[in-house]
């Protein structure tokens, strides 16, 4: 569950962003499972996700074979699996910044809101090292990332109009009915929203990384 302190985090960035703040809430406990932040090596991390396709098709020649032979690129999606663990899923982008660090970096969907780091120009920052800094300093970091994506995909009237359907299908992908991502939305949304009409939270585990 989303931690008191989270929680916060979240309001203030969606009240700063004019989002309703249960629907962000909302948003976020279901894409993070309600954890936002991961201890690795000792320091806080955000959650991340490596796309084998993605560093694949961002390398060329022996860089590729390489990449190949150690399991960390492919053609095809999906063919490169991510471990459990976050741990393991940092040691395999470690591996794969060894072998080019720009596509690596490239090839992640950082944070809580999985933005791929392929999408840094569009998303307004200079380099993929940049957005990936953003994710990585803060869970504020990880929301700001997360918002400009929502508002970049034209997003936001959507998630106004709490229509998620429509905010599922365009953030979560065609299949999105195969896990109820809506449904999730739905649900997640009407237990906020009730909780900030009574002044109370919906959720609050510990605060802090796992």
């Amino acid at each position: 569950m989303l931690s008191q302190q989270d929680m916060g985090d979240i309001r203030d960035e969606a009240q700063r962003a004019g989002i309703e703040p249960a629907a962000l809430l909302a948003v976020v406990e279901v894409e993070s499972g309600g954890v936002c932040l991961y201890r690795i090596d000792g320091h806080s991390e955000p959650p991340i996700r490596f796309e084998g396709h993605y560093f694949d098709q961002r390398l060329t020649g022996g860089q590729r074979q390489i990449a190949r032979s150690k399991g960390l690129a492919s053609p095809t999606a999906g063919a490169v699996r991510n471990p459990a663990s976050q741990a393991a899923r940092w040691q395999l982008l470690e591996a794969a910044i060894a072998i080019n660090r720009p596509a690596a970096l490239e090839s992640v969907s950082w944070g809580i809101g999985q933005v791929m780091g392929a999408h840094w120009k569009c998303l307004g920052h200079d380099s993929v090292e940049a957005l990936a800094a953003e994710a990585r300093a803060s869970l504020k970091g990880q929301l700001r990332l997360m918002i400009r994506f929502i508002a970049h995909n034209n997003l936001m009237p959507a998630l106004a109009r709490h229509d998620w359907k429509s905010f599922a299908r365009a953030y979560n992908g065609p299949k999105f009915t195969q896990n109820r991502y809506d449904a999730k939305l739905a649900l997640a949304w009407r237990r906020f929203a009730a909780a900030e009409s009574r002044g109370t939270t919906a959720s609050g585990g510990q605060s802090g990384p796992v």
